[in-house]
């Protein structure tokens, strides 16, 4: 298990971090170890979670739920609730969470800190588009419940921590008749494929995603399984989840190599030799596979790894996907978990929100030294000539040039930001 105040990446390593744990939402914010930042669950797989030299509010403490009705699915809990607990007390009730990270393991605070997006975006937008309020504690001792339309509630959702300690959120839910989904998995043989099917199941299914072969090449390259998936309807019934996995040590290397991606991902693409595959299956296996393996960042071994995942204009998102792809697969240092999906056209509802019209690809790479920071210097230059920008909450070594490009209100929220707020993340691109 990962420890309080590392990131799921593993890397960069804090450094001279305090712990501050909050039990109490009504708990002031200490005022002589600054600067301060908010601390769920590390599932930030950079330093946007990490404060070097300052101190970070653990609100894992804040766990508690204040109300839910279960007439209106909505739902209102401490900050420090996981994504799973508000599932496991809203599914039985007919309601889910309308948007679904890649964990439920994230806190509800660190959602809406980094307007986490799912699988439905072109159909529900982004997780601050459901949130209907939430109290923010300022450094100032002032407690504020804002709600959409509030400058300050955009400048927070999205805001990664910066603007104060979000204490509770309200949320709406969706209705839903279980916990089961119908799922289509497709297999496809390029690039092209990828977009011809996002563009036939945006009007028909409301979960689309794809697993794509980074290291495929030539005619091949872009291929891989596109998996599309709608609730299921009353009366519907699959296979329960069975037990999880667990990486129980740290190996002394990464088991992600160039030993074993290139079979792996070969093997991959090919266990499924039907051209389509449709079954029932419980909503975890779906939107949280990797969470059934406890502790699976161990596998990139004790340097950890860091995530490339970028967003891509609509009119160049298919070039520059190809561009990508073409150089991670002639650089040999590709990824398990290659994940390619289109966003929607619709606002986003936080000044630094992440998601919006576009394509995003998604790669983890396991840090290997200095090759692995010039391969990623290269994927940044395709998506900077492409008009793209890179996810804060995935980020690790961003040059602050490529973030300002990539936040067009930047300047609109820097007003917003509470003087004791900061993280190692916020510095790097600041400076």
């Amino acid at each position: 298990m990962s420890r309080a105040g590392d990131s799921w990446g593993r890397w960069p390593l804090p450094k001279d971090q305090r712990l501050w744990p909050l039990r109490r939402r009504d708990q002031p914010l200490p005022a002589d170890v600054r600067p301060l930042l908010a601390y769920g669950q590390g599932r930030s797989y950079g330093d946007s979670c990490l404060n070097d030299g300052g101190t970070l509010l653990l609100t894992r403490g804040l766990d508690h739920f204040l109300h839910f009705d279960p007439g209106t699915g909505v739902v209102a809990c401490e900050a420090g609730a996981t994504l799973g607990e508000v599932l496991e007390i809203a599914v039985p009730r007919g309601w889910f969470l309308p948007v679904v990270p890649g964990t439920r393991l994230a806190t509800v605070g660190g959602a809406l800190a980094n307007d986490v997006h799912g699988k439905n975006h072109h159909r529900a937008g982004s997780f601050g588009d459901h949130v209907r309020a939430f109290e923010l504690l300022r450094s100032d001792g002032s407690r504020q419940v804002l709600r959409p339309g509030d400058a300050l509630f955009a400048a927070t959702v999205g805001g990664l921590g910066l603007t104060g300690l979000v204490t509770w959120v309200e949320l709406q839910l969706q209705p839903v008749a279980g916990p089961w989904m119908q799922v289509e998995s497709l297999r496809f043989d390029g690039l092209d494929d990828f977009f011809a099917l996002s563009a036939e199941s945006a009007g028909s299914h409301e979960y689309t995603v794809a697993w794509v072969d980074c290291l495929a090449r030539g005619k091949a390259l872009g291929r891989g399984h596109f998996l599309r998936a709608n609730h299921a309807a009353p009366g519907a019934a699959g296979q329960a989840p069975g037990q999880g996995l667990s990486m129980p040590v740290t190996p002394p290397v990464s088991l992600v190599n160039r030993l074993t991606l290139r079979p792996f991902n070969a093997l991959y693409y090919h266990r499924q030799r039907a051209r389509r595959r449709a079954a029932v299956q419980h909503y975890s296996p779906y939107f949280h596979p990797l969470d059934g393996i406890r502790d699976w960042n161990r596998m990139y071994g004790p340097n950890g790894f860091l995530q490339h995942q970028c967003v891509l204009p609509p009119a160049q998102a298919r070039d520059a996907v190809a561009a990508l792809l073409g150089e991670i697969g002639r650089s040999g240092q590709g990824s398990f978990l290659a994940v390619l999906k289109e966003f929607g056209d619709r606002p986003a509802p936080g000044l630094l929100s992440f998601a919006r019209p576009g394509t995003t690809l998604a790669l983890d790479f396991p840090h290997r030294g200095p090759g692995v920071f010039a391969l990623l210097e290269r994927l940044d230059a395709i998506v900077a000539s492409a008009g793209g920008a890179l996810y804060p909450a995935k980020d690790a070594r961003m040059s602050p040039a490529m973030f300002r490009a990539g936040q067009p209100r930047l300047d609109a929220f820097i007003p917003h930001i509470d003087p004791a707020f900061s993280s190692s993340f916020w510095r790097r691109v600041m400076e």
